[in-house]
């Protein structure tokens, strides 16, 4: 089987004004999403999700850029060229839908999950643990307590676990350490022990900031604090991880192997998260090996749509010890109406189809349903 074709389908979606969402000083007024699709000589397509974060007009441009160096290839050989850089995020996107595209098509001609593929034995859960993954809503002006709301509609959904933000921009409306703690105490008090807790900073945090709030979310009993201070402060990583029982996580914008590494030598994260729709399957892959061997876990983000969600759920149910997987709650429509079946997601937990490769298709006539929308996904907001 040889690559004939490559292609990438630029989409959008706008937001409805109900639906968008606002978090630090931005509000997000549409979804966007691409998606490589490869051609073959044999009829097989193999279909994949890069993430938009890339840009998908800049990640289609890569992607036939690409192309030249691919045509003819098998889907082995055109994974063996491919490895992201850490340096551009446009192209090391464009590498990770390819390579997932690589990866459906090898699953669908040896008739296996992709999942199967990646673990050397073949042998992978059949479905993966989800958490409900928002926070992104709630306004410190108007109606803080919809965190709240927010976190027991998704428990009423079966969900078991719930990743939420800090909020719009503090200095806004004096939003002081205290006033977030006391709304965290709310939401520990409301969700009552039926759902695990995880905290996002978004690198938003000063390091004493960070400090505070990690020690009273290890008292809490938080399932982890993601990314609370600036990505390449490696030391605060490292002095916070040090002070508490709860995981310190990270690494959701990193797209090699090498980017983890002193973060895992410093012992700056005890959870690593790298997205297979920055990095790739490939390249995730190696970051869980180097991970494990300092007893590190994997818990991807997984943020965007459908198609990267199977992608990032194959990647899990292939770890040797698979936890959790991102889900994005806020997408809108686009997340899985790009695909022609949603998968099975239920009490929280999605099970891989019972299909070869990544399990799913695509629905057709996308471009002209989700017409690529000019522009960034989010709007800067002033107050």
């Amino acid at each position: 089987m040889k690559i004939t074709q490559l292609e990438t389908l630029c989409l959008s979606r706008p937001h409805e004004r109900e639906r968008q969402w606002i978090t630090a000083r931005y509000r997000t007024v549409k979804a966007d999403c691409a998606i490589v699709v490869i051609h073959t000589d044999e009829g097989l397509t193999g279909v994949a999700e890069a993430s938009a974060y890339g840009h998908p007009l800049i990640i289609r441009e890569w992607v036939n850029w690409l192309q030249p160096l691919l045509i003819g290839c098998t889907p082995e050989q055109a994974i063996a060229r491919l490895h992201p850089n850490g340096r551009n995020r446009s192209f090391d996107c464009a590498v990770a839908g390819i390579d997932g595209a690589l990866w459906d098509l090898r699953g669908k001609s040896s008739n296996q999950r992709t999942g199967q593929l990646m673990h050397p034995l073949g042998q992978i859960a059949t479905k993966v643990r989800l958490y409900a993954s928002s926070g992104c809503r709630y306004d410190w002006r108007h109606q803080p307590s919809q965190l709240i709301d927010e976190a027991l509609a998704y428990l009423a959904q079966g969900f078991t676990a719930y990743k939420f933000r800090i909020g719009t921009e503090w200095t806004w409306d004096g939003v002081t350490l205290n006033r977030f703690l006391g709304l965290v105490h709310e939401l520990v008090q409301a969700v009552n022990g039926r759902m695990e807790l995880m905290l996002d900073g978004n690198c938003r945090l000063t390091e004493d900031q960070a400090f505070a709030i990690a020690l009273e979310l290890d008292k809490l009993g938080f399932a982890w604090f993601e990314e609370p201070i600036a990505r390449d402060n490696i030391t605060g990583y490292a002095r916070i991880a040090a002070a508490v029982q709860m995981p310190i996580t990270g690494g959701e914008g990193f797209t090699t192997a090498e980017q983890f590494r002193p973060y895992l030598e410093l012992k700056a994260y005890d959870i690593v998260q790298p997205d297979v729709g920055l990095c790739s399957l490939s390249e995730g892959l190696r970051i869980a090996k180097l991970a494990d061997h300092y007893g590190v876990s994997v818990c991807p983000h997984n943020w965007h749509n459908g198609l990267m969600t199977m992608a990032n759920a194959h990647f899990v149910a292939a770890l040797p010890h698979p936890k959790v997987l991102e889900l994005c709650m806020i997408q809108g429509p686009l997340q899985w109406d790009i695909l022609t079946a949603k998968p099975d997601i239920h009490n929280g937990w999605l099970s891989l189809p019972d299909h070869p490769g990544l399990g799913v298709e695509i629905s057709d006539h996308l471009e002209d349903r989700f017409p690529y929308i000019e522009g960034h996904y989010a709007i800067t907001v002033e107050r």
